[in-house]
C-alpha cells in the first residue's frame, strides 16, 4: 500500500499529544491529513487514530470551533473535542496564505489519506480540490465530507445533525412513538455520517492495497442517514408498487416503551415464539391467549400487546423481572444514565475505558469498540492543543515554523 513510517515515532513522550503510537493497529502506518471540523470528520478520524494511523489535524489560527462548543480544563479543550480528536496531531495553518498552502502541500505528498468537511466550493477556492489533491499524490485517498452530495441539487446547503435529522424523517418517527416532534437526544446524524465516512475510506484504502489507485471518495450526512433511516422504515414503500407506508410499525409503536415496574423501569423484549412461550409459561398473565402465540400474529397487533405487557411489568420489581428474564434468555436490561457507563461492571471488565493523561488534564476515554487478535486498536493518544505540533511537523517536512501561522493555547 505504500505506507509511509508513522512520523510521530520519533517522539513516543505520551504526554504529548499526538505522539502514543507504539501499537501496531491494523492502520499503523497510514498518514491522514485531516481539514474536518466539527463531528463528523473528526468522529471518522479520531476511529482512524485509535486504529494506528498518523492524524495530523489541520485547524486555522483560531482553532476547530468544537473547541468551545462544551465545558473543558482549559480554554479551547471542550469535552466534545476533546473525544473526537484524541491521538491527532494539530497544526495550525493559514490556508489563505501561500506560506499554509506550501506547507499543506507537502504534506499531502507524504500522506496516504486526505481528508475534510468543506464545502465544495470552498476546498476549491483553496486549490486543494481532489484534482489538485491527486496530482501532488495521485495514489491518495480523497474524502469529501459533505452535508448532501455535491451530485444533487441541494449540494451547497449547509447541514448539521438537527437539519439532516429533518431531512431524514427522524422527528416525524419520533412523533409516531412519542406524540411529539422531536429529535433524537444524540447527534445521530454526524455520528452515523462519521462511520460511513470511516468504511468508505478503509474501502478505498483496501482497493489501493490491491491495486494501487488512489481516488475520490464523497460521503453526503442526508445520504448516510437516509440509508440508515431506510434499514427498516423503507417497509412497504420497497416494494414498486408500495403495499404499505414506509414506517416499521414495531419501532413506532406508542406502546413501546421501557417498563414500568414496582420500583423503577426496564427494557424488555419477549421476541421469539420460544421466548414467548416461556414468558407466558412462567408468569401466566391473565390476558393470556393463543392470539398471540405467534411472531406474525403478534406483529399485527403490537402495540395492543406492548400495552398490556406495560400493566404486566407493573407487578414486580425490577429486580424480580430481571432475575428471571434473565433466566429465561429474554433481553433485558436496567434504564442508566450516561453517568453510569463510566462504572458499568461489564465495560470496567473488558477495560473499555482508558485513563489518559496530558498536561491540561486526565481523560476517561471510551475506548475502541472493536477487538482484533493480532492488531488491537487502542485510544491513540491525548488530544493536542490547538497549533501543539505545528513546529514538529514542518520541521520533519523540511520547511521553516514561519511557513505557518502557529498559536498555542495555554
Amino acid at each position: 500500500m505504500n505506507m509511509r513510517n508513522n512520523i510521530s515515532d520519533k517522539n513516543t513522550d505520551a504526554s504529548k499529544p499526538g505522539n502514543d503510537k507504539k501499537h501496531s493497529g491494523p492502520l499503523s502506518g497510514v498518514r491522514v491529513v485531516d481539514l474536518t471540523a466539527m463531528v463528523m470528520g473528526p468522529y471518522c478520524t479520531q476511529m482512524l487514530a485509535d486504529m494506528g494511523a498518523d492524524v495530523i489535524k489541520i485547524e486555522p489560527p483560531a482553532g476547530d470551533g468544537t473547541r468551545f462548543i462544551s465545558p473543558g480544563p482549559v480554554p479551547g479543550m471542550s469535552g466534545v473535542f476533546v473525544n473526537v480528536n484524541r491521538g491527532k496531531r494539530s497544526v495550525v495553518l493559514d490556508l489563505q496564505s501561500e506560506s499554509g498552502a506550501t506547507a499543506l502541500r507537502e504534506l499531502i505528498k507524504t500522506a496516504d489519506v486526505f481528508i475534510h468537511s468543506m464545502r465544495a466550493k470552498a476546498v476549491n477556492k483553496l486549490g486543494f480540490s481532489y484534482d489538485d489533491v491527486s496530482a501532488l499524490n495521485p495514489s491518495i485517498i480523497y474524502t469529501n465530507c459533505y452535508g448532501y452530495s455535491r451530485r444533487g441539487p441541494d449540494a451547497d446547503l449547509p447541514a448539521y445533525d438537527d437539519t439532516i435529522q429533518a431531512e431524514c424523517g427522524l422527528p416525524i418517527v419520533q412523533q409516531m412513538l412519542t406524540g411529539e416532534v422531536n429529535y433524537v437526544g444524540t447527534i445521530m446524524a454526524d455520528k452515523i455520517a462519521g462511520m460511513t465516512a470511516l468504511y468508505a475510506t478503509v474501502m478505498a484504502l483496501y482497493h489501493r492495497e490491491r491495486t494501487g489507485e488512489g481516488q475520490e471518495v464523497e460521503i453526503g450526512m442526508f445520504e448516510a442517514m437516509a440509508s440508515f433511516m431506510l434499514v427498516e422504515h423503507a417497509n412497504g414503500m420497497l416494494f414498486n408498487p408500495p403495499i404499505g407506508p414506509a414506517n416499521y410499525h414495531r419501532a413506532v409503536a406508542p406502546n413501546r416503551r421501557p417498563y414500568q415496574t414496582k420500583n423503577g423501569y426496564i427494557s424488555a423484549l419477549v421476541y421469539n415464539d420460544k421466548q414467548w412461550s416461556q414468558f407466558m409459561d412462567a408468569v401466566k398473565p391473565k390476558w393470556a391467549s393463543d392470539e398471540f402465540a405467534t411472531l406474525e400474529q403478534r406483529a399485527k397487533q403490537i402495540n395492543t400487546l406492548y400495552g398490556l405487557l406495560g400493566e404486566t411489568f407493573k407487578e414486580r420489581t425490577t429486580e424480580d423481572w430481571l432475575s428471571l428474564l434473565r433466566e429465561l434468555g429474554i433481553p433485558a436490561a436496567p434504564l442508566r444514565t450516561p453517568d453510569e457507563l463510566f462504572d458499568n461492571p461489564h465495560l470496567q471488565a473488558i477495560g473499555f475505558f482508558e485513563t489518559v493523561k496530558a498536561p491540561y488534564a486526565e481523560m476517561r476515554y471510551p475506548g475502541v469498540p472493536t477487538w482484533f487478535s493480532k492488531t488491537p486498536g487502542k485510544v491513540a493518544g491525548p488530544t493536542p492543543l490547538v497549533g501543539q505540533d505545528t513546529q514538529a511537523v514542518l520541521e520533519e517536512l523540511g520547511l521553516v515554523a514561519t511557513a505557518a501561522v502557529q498559536e498555542v493555547m495555554p
